[in-house]
């Protein structure tokens, strides 16, 4: 939900340095831990998946405010766990910048977005269903406040870069990448109860899908059948 729609140079060199190189940090923990603990073969097969849906999805662009677009990172995170969403971000940057959409050299810092996105979504979903709280609620809110948190790092990380070749100020950039941030949150609700529909969906049918324990998968059909 959440990109730079930048184009190549738009970054001073110091901060594709910092953004690459904390994306590389985070992408060499996800596979250190990856090839330490192993994954599911179930999160596997929900990785491809959630991977190519997720990349379908991010190539419809809206003209809007610098483009905007759903991307389903939240969906990925709740499916498929915050390594392989991690993964998945990254994967789904590299052949869209690959296709021209988005900055190859801003591809760490899109995936700094994107992975926030995921690993937000995955542990907030899990804090919410050990609250008790229904799938499809935990799921929409979970995939709400994993977006948003993308949105505003995005923002933050534009603001914190600045634009080259831009003649705004600093505080009038901020204004600017407000107005951005905040449309991307509301497509970020859209997203969220897109999100909330398929989880519930997958918790009624297959509830292992999503990891959902006995007990919880009762209330889940329980309440798909009112």
């Amino acid at each position: 939900m959440a990109h730079i729609h930048l184009g190549e140079g738009s970054f001073p060199l110091w901060a594709l340095a910092l953004w690459t190189t904390i994306s590389v940090a985070l992408i060499g923990t996800v596979l250190y831990r990856v090839r330490t603990n192993g994954v599911k073969t179930r999160q596997i097969a929900l990785a491809g998946i959630g991977a190519a849906a997720s990349f379908a999805i991010f190539q419809l662009n809206i003209p809007v405010w610098g483009g905007v677009h759903m991307n389903l990172t939240g969906l990925v995170g709740i499916l498929a766990g915050p390594l392989l969403g991690s993964l998945i971000a990254l994967v789904v940057n590299i052949f869209s910048a690959a296709l021209g959409h988005g900055a190859i050299g801003l591809l760490g810092a899109n995936t700094l977005v994107n992975a926030s996105e995921a690993i937000v979504a995955y542990y907030a979903f899990r804090m919410l269903l050990r609250l008790d709280w229904d799938v499809f609620p935990a799921s929409a809110s979970a995939a709400i406040l994993g977006l948003s948190v993308g949105a505003i790092l995005m923002g933050a990380i534009v603001v914190i870069s600045g634009v080259n070749g831009s003649a705004l100020p600093r505080s009038d950039l901020t204004i600017a990448v407000a107005g951005m941030v905040a449309i991307n949150l509301g497509v970020a609700v859209v997203e969220g109860l897109l999100t909330g529909l398929i989880v519930q969906f997958l918790a009624s049918i297959r509830p292992d899908l999503v990891g959902i324990a006995d007990s919880t998968e009762h209330k889940v059909s329980a309440g798909v059948t009112l």
